[in-house]
């Protein structure tokens, strides 16, 4: 019930932002709104003195994209995209019995809303906020296996970042990108922990 709720919450909010994105255009540009989806790989972790180095957690993202057009070279893309982070940690004593491995699993619904300026016909820069939800928090002490998952829940609900990458579109509407994002607030209240993602997908426009 809380995962819907949050979900619920996003999609209003991608929304509004959405409607308001389209007004700006039919204001500013003759050019048509897109819509695409996307989807890739993450490589997650976590930054901040409270943690030593760990690992990346490599996981993924999916989702849908919507772009405005604002101007020749301009363009306005809110995405809401189901992306999965945390990371991984050697761990001494094992929490499943010896050493071993765990993934701290933290998965999100992002709201990345980005400036795009194109350089050249197809090939764009993006840079933004990101607003992220919660929806699932676990610790996975087998990450090989089906079994290991323990339930916690210190991460916070809510948190902000920037995003920044660039995007090569192909004229049958088919693009890659890659893209860099990280989290401004803290993961866990009161502790130095920021998430830090590298992202890179391809996906389809409509």
């Amino acid at each position: 019930m809380k995962t819907l709720k949050i979900f619920a919450t996003a999609i209003v909010f991608a929304s509004t932002l959405t409607a308001n994105a389209q007004n700006e255009a039919d204001n500013k540009s003759d050019k048509s709104a897109s819509f695409g989806v996307k989807g890739g790989v993450n490589f997650a972790t976590i930054t901040g003195d409270d943690f030593d180095s760990p690992d990346m957690r490599t996981s993924f993202h999916v989702g849908a994209l919507a772009e405005f057009p604002l101007a020749e070279m301009f363009s306005l893309q809110v995405e809401g995209l189901y992306s999965s982070k945390g990371f991984k940690s050697e761990i001494d004593g094992g929490l499943v019995g010896g050493d071993g491995e765990i993934e701290y699993q933290l998965d999100y619904i992002d709201v990345p809303v980005l400036a795009k300026i194109y350089v050249t016909k197809g090939l764009s820069f993006e840079v933004g906020p990101q607003f992220s939800f919660l929806v699932n928090e676990e610790i996975d002490a087998d990450p090989t296996g089906d079994g290991g998952d323990l339930e916690t829940s210190e991460a916070e609900d809510f948190d902000f970042g920037v995003a920044g990458g660039l995007t090569f579109q192909t004229e049958m509407g088919l693009f890659a990108t890659g893209r860099y994002t990280y989290g401004m607030t803290e993961i866990i209240k009161d502790s130095d922990a920021h998430n830090s993602v590298i992202q890179v997908g391809i996906g389809y426009k409509f």
